[in-house]
């Protein structure tokens, strides 16, 4: 009798299936007379906005002696909760900036930083800064790690970004 007990306890306390994330971000085309590519950061933080975790950062990564760097500062919520205490590039998270378009990332719930993410409400944020352009921030909410699809629209400088959680 005993035997038969241990077994569904044992599943019991066995860990749930992590869920993975994919980001879909969109750069939109801008009739501007000097375009540059916007740098942009994506992290996670909590309802009450305290930084939990940098996903990825898009920024000049070519240039002479750092100097895309300087910039950074320039996405100013990001650079305030956690760039300013990184040492870049940060590996898996620096990357060059992208081109006009719809861009997914992929995250795995098996994998950092979502590995560590406790189960509650979180902001998924983008924020993005243009040279000779503007500044755009937006917030997705969402539960983690329950199914679901958000987005949000930007009116300038970002397009839409779709958040999907996929158990």
């Amino acid at each position: 009798m005993r035997k038969r007990l241990l077994l569904p306890l044992a599943l019991l306390s066995a860990p749930l299936m992590a869920a993975d994330m994919q980001i879909d971000v969109e750069i939109p085309r801008l009739q501007v007379a000097e375009y540059h590519r916007p740098y942009v950061a994506i992290w996670l933080e909590k309802p009450d906005q305290s930084h939990v975790a940098d996903l990825t950062v898009w920024y000049d990564l070519k240039l002479k002696d750092k100097e895309g760097e300087k910039w950074l500062k320039d996405l100013r919520q990001w650079w305030r909760r956690s760039g300013r205490s990184l040492e870049m590039p940060v590996d898996g998270v620096s990357a060059a900036t992208r081109a006009v378009g719809t861009h997914q990332l992929i995250y795995k719930g098996s994998d950092a930083p979502l590995k560590a993410l406790e189960d509650g409400d979180y902001n998924l944020v983008v924020e993005a800064v243009r040279e000779v352009g503007g500044r755009e921030l937006l917030r997705v909410p969402f539960t983690w790690p329950q199914a679901s699809a958000a987005s949000a629209q930007g009116a300038t400088e970002l397009g839409a970004v779709t958040l999907t959680i996929k158990p």
